[in-house]
């Protein structure tokens, strides 16, 4: 028989219990990092935590780890930006008009 086959088998022997606690860890990680994912508009990452299944691995590692890294320099570049000075058009108007 094929291994693989083998090792399947080998998890329906696995208690009811431990295979309800091992989905309420992996549901309550998966949640969290997409929420996170989500609320930082990371698309790329809510779709890889979405798809794949690592028992809650790589779930941890993004909310701790990969969220808090920032890998585009948006933030630093909309501070670096001179903020230009504020035209009052009623004055240019009336000089204008003179």
């Amino acid at each position: 028989m094929n291994p693989f086959l083998e090792s399947i088998q080998g998890l329906s022997d696995l208690p009811v219990w431990f295979v309800a606690i091992l989905v309420i860890w992996i549901l309550i990680w998966k949640g969290f990092a997409l929420w996170k994912a989500a609320r930082r508009n990371s698309s790329t990452w809510f779709v890889a935590l979405l798809i794949i299944n690592t028992m809650g691995i790589l779930e941890i590692l993004y909310f701790f780890l990969f969220s808090e890294i920032k890998l585009d320099n948006k933030d630093k570049i909309k501070s670096s930006r001179k903020k230009l000075p504020k035209i009052n058009l009623s004055k240019q108007k009336a000089f204008l008009d003179k």
